[in-house]
């Protein structure tokens, strides 16, 4: 699976642009703020119908237009499939695939599958374990449509019954159908990520150890309140009072957490910088390589301005990686466009770059891995 072409209409700083792409690595270079990561969120709205960067819709929309539109023609199992996202002011966002409304945008994820390797991956380890629990959504729900339902439904319930504990009429019988539904899809939820850390742990420890080529021991423990001796209706149970108190519930998987190790400590606190980067970076090219196996194909890699973050033994490494084991497309964005086809061309990597100033693309190389050999 590719992205062959990405055409977008008023989206963020780009009034109107039309690429075709690389089936192997694209590149964006050009100043910070001309909009390279522009384009990596495009793509990522017509995986996830949504936005990596921007959580409202509407601020996506270019300033004084009334829309905004991405439409990417994509090639899957010898087949063209074009992927549309439109978001008017004052409506309600659409996804399309070739030409066909979505009812729900669920049934659309995990088709494209697309994993993103930002800046922003710090807060894997740095941040709270709402942001680990993200991740692990994620990745699940790219081929277990059957775990994002779930999750949905784990969700509203718990919105409706933390509502219930702040009302004033309390009913122990409501509540009591809100716990049921509550462990009905928590706890397939909870086994659906134990069978998820027992089987991603292993790939993110081999990425982990050709990043650094260290010594380190690592480990990625996942905790949960299900684990407890009290089964989850107990501890719902036990804990109703204090709920009422507190007006939220206290106890669920909402409030799992993944616990990441480096030598039997916090990576956060006993690593080092180096340490964390190839932590995060390890566990991204995990994912991505848990959801070629299940989904039989590697997802679309987006790189951004990770270049700047690390240091060049760690680059020309993940360049080995992602330009030459069958890693399938990639997009990579960088300030330096010298620099980037430099480090390209030293690993006999092809790529196609586009040079990028003021959201208009000024020129593009492509560069043939094979010629140079020859």
């Amino acid at each position: 699976m590719h992205l062959k072409s990405l055409n977008i209409t008023n989206f963020k700083n780009y009034p109107e642009l039309a690429l075709e792409f690389s089936p192997n690595i694209n590149c964006f270079a050009g100043n910070n703020g001309v909009g390279k990561t522009n384009l990596l969120d495009a793509i990522h709205y017509l995986s996830f119908c949504k936005s990596f960067v921007q959580s409202a819709d509407m601020q996506n929309i270019r300033h004084n237009e009334d829309f905004f539109a991405i439409h990417g023609t994509f090639e899957k199992n010898g087949q063209a499939e074009v992927v549309s996202c439109i978001q008017k002011r004052g409506s309600r966002k659409i996804m399309r695939l070739n030409k066909k409304d979505y009812e729900r945008f669920s049934d659309h994820i995990g088709l494209f599958p697309v994993v993103m390797i930002s800046p922003y991956d710090s807060s894997l380890i740095d941040d709270g374990s709402d942001v680990r629990r993200k991740f692990m959504d994620i990745v699940i729900s790219q081929f277990d449509k059957f775990y994002l339902e779930h999750l949905i439904a784990y969700n509203q319930t718990l919105e409706q019954r933390n509502k219930f504990l702040k009302s004033e009429q309390f009913d122990e019988t409501l509540c009591d159908v809100f716990d049921q539904k509550l462990i009905q899809h928590g706890s397939k939820i909870f086994e659906s990520r134990k069978k998820f850390l027992d089987q991603f742990s292993t790939i993110f420890q081999q990425y982990f150890n050709t990043l650094s080529k260290g010594s380190e021991c690592v480990e990625i423990r996942y905790n949960s309140q299900l684990q407890d001796s009290l089964s989850f209706a107990e501890q719902l149970q036990s804990s109703r009072q204090k709920d009422r108190m507190l007006q939220f519930t206290s106890v669920g998987i909402h409030k799992d957490d993944l616990v990441l190790l480096i030598n039997d400590f916090a990576i956060k606190k006993f690593g080092s910088q180096g340490q964390q980067k190839s932590f995060t970076l390890a566990m991204r090219l995990a994912q991505l390589e848990f959801t070629k196996q299940q989904n039989g194909c590697f997802p679309i890699l987006l790189l951004d301005d990770i270049f700047d973050k690390l240091d060049k033994s760690r680059i020309l490494r993940l360049l080995e990686l992602v330009g030459h084991n069958d890693f399938g497309q990639v997009f990579i964005t960088d300030t330096d466009a010298r620099r980037l086809e430099s480090f390209l061309n030293e690993q006999y990597i092809s790529f196609k770059l586009f040079e990028i100033s003021e959201n208009t693309i000024i020129s593009h190389v492509e560069s043939d891995a094979d010629n140079r050999i020859n």
